[in-house]
């Protein structure tokens, strides 16, 4: 069958995924309770991640992807020293499953996501009809985060 992947940032957009990991199949779209989407740093712009947040959660599909897909995933997600990789339950419409999700380095900063990129996750979220309100949200926390960091510019 493949391996169970969690995505929740670019890899929403169906027309990337298919471009980036030919094989991949979306398995599921669902949500990770208790979680909270989030914008972190590196010299190359700043890029979706998550972490716990209780009472949040964050709009989510599962793919189903092939041993080759993972390896470009690696190669796109700058793993292991960039984003790590983590087992974590998703919940679906048919119950909880666990699966692999890439998550940022903690110690990363945050940061403002490029307008190319945001609108890249946007259109994943279309693509899967999934609560834009919830992209919307971390968007806005993500401004007053930034406001408030004035050691962190590109």
């Amino acid at each position: 069958m493949g391996k169970l992947y969690i995505a929740y940032g670019s890899n929403l957009n169906v027309a990337q995924m298919a471009m980036r990991c030919p094989t991949a199949r979306i398995y599921s779209v669902g949500q990770l309770n208790n979680w909270e989407l989030i914008y972190r740093g590196s010299m190359t712009g700043s890029y979706a991640t998550i972490r716990r947040k209780k009472g949040s959660y964050v709009p989510v599909v599962v793919w189903v992807i092939q041993d080759r897909d993972e390896i470009n995933l690696d190669r796109y997600e700058g793993y292991p020293s960039f984003y790590f990789k983590q087992n974590i339950m998703a919940d679906l419409p048919f119950g909880k499953k666990k699966a692999m999700v890439y998550i940022m380095d903690t110690r990363r900063m945050p940061g403002k996501p490029s307008e190319s990129y945001k609108q890249t996750i946007r259109q994943g979220y279309i693509d899967n009809s999934l609560n834009m309100d919830i992209f919307e949200d971390s968007l806005r926390k993500n401004q007053i985060e930034c406001a408030g960091q004035h050691t962190f510019r590109w």
